[in-house]
């Protein structure tokens, strides 16, 4: 395997990204040309929030190709484009075989939700203190338990054992079905774990049999027509969905149940309690690095 990389300004980047994959690439990333120096740039796009540039000001563009002959064919047809003639070619160099496998469980380990409760990779042995479990490796499906909403949404549950235990819940948008593992393995009596992607409904199915719970999954049909029947309602999506889904997701919990919601930036409170504020009272009851979990409880 070889690897390209070139140099182009912000403007070429889409272009030359798109050539790259026409011209059979195996993969191209995109990094800032000048990281690690003072003119270094912040590039951040957010939730709900289009990107806010396609590249840097000068941006290193990394491909991979099978051999080297295509990567020479590759960076000699690109640099015949007149709108390609100030691209440089950084480096063209073999890349030594590795473990991909390997090297990739390496940047997974165990992640603590509790001292108690943790979320723990397949290749790992669990933490000594660990009572309660969950094995998830990553796969196609968001919800591994490393970003901040999973682990506020698995927080909540080990820590409100009395609103899971013998009780119904919904998982809304179950991702990798992690949310809905954790309150089976917190004694929920039922579970309906529903989202819009089938690959995400698949890998519930399959992060529940590896984890020994049962699961009803499948497509948001499967929770049927609101009708109050939830005591605990789950939903870990972002924010504008949520927002959206108010009347569904309210209309799912039972009285005297529970809404918890995440997904949300802290400085979209406001713009969820005023969707929910007709319904219930949603309130911050969780916070971790710039994102909250919102909850509300409906009256007995």
């Amino acid at each position: 395997m070889f690897e390209l990389v070139l140099l182009a300004r912000e403007e070429q980047v889409e272009a030359v990204s798109d050539a790259l994959m026409e011209l059979e690439a195996l993969s191209v990333s995109v990094e800032d040309a000048d990281a690690d120096t003072p003119a270094e740039q912040a590039l951040f796009g957010e939730p709900d929030m289009p990107a806010p540039k396609a590249g840097w000001q000068r941006s290193t563009l990394r491909a991979l190709f099978p051999a080297e002959t295509a990567a020479t064919e590759a960076a000699t047809l690109l640099l015949a484009q007149d709108w390609a003639a100030d691209l440089q070619v950084q480096s063209l160099l073999p890349v030594a075989e590795q473990d991909w496998v390997r090297l990739t469980q390496s940047q997974f380990s165990p992640v603590e939700i509790t001292p108690s409760f943790w979320v723990v990779p397949s290749w790992h042995e669990a933490p000594a203190a660990a009572r309660q479990v969950i094995r998830l490796d990553p796969g196609l499906a968001f919800g591994t338990g490393t970003h901040p909403t999973t682990r506020m949404c698995l927080r909540w549950i080990a820590t409100h054992e009395v609103a899971v235990r013998g009780q119904r819940v919904l998982d809304y948008g179950c991702g990798s079905g992690i949310l809905a593992i954790g309150a089976a393995l917190f004694g929920a009596a039922a579970i309906d774990a529903v989202d819009i992607d089938p690959a995400a409904v698949q890998s519930t199915r399959d992060n529940a049999q590896a984890n020994g719970v049962t699961l009803n999954t499948g497509l948001p049909e499967l929770a049927g027509s609101p009708s109050g029947a939830y005591p605990l309602v789950l939903a870990n999506i972002l924010a504008t969905p949520l927002k959206l889904l108010a009347p569904l997701l309210s209309a799912h919990v039972a009285r005297g149940g529970h809404l918890v919601l995440a997904g949300i930036l802290e400085r979209q409170a406001e713009a969820l309690q005023a969707a929910y504020e007709p319904l219930l009272q949603l309130m911050v009851t969780d916070r971790e690095d710039g994102w909250i979990l919102m909850t509300a409880r409906r009256a007995a």
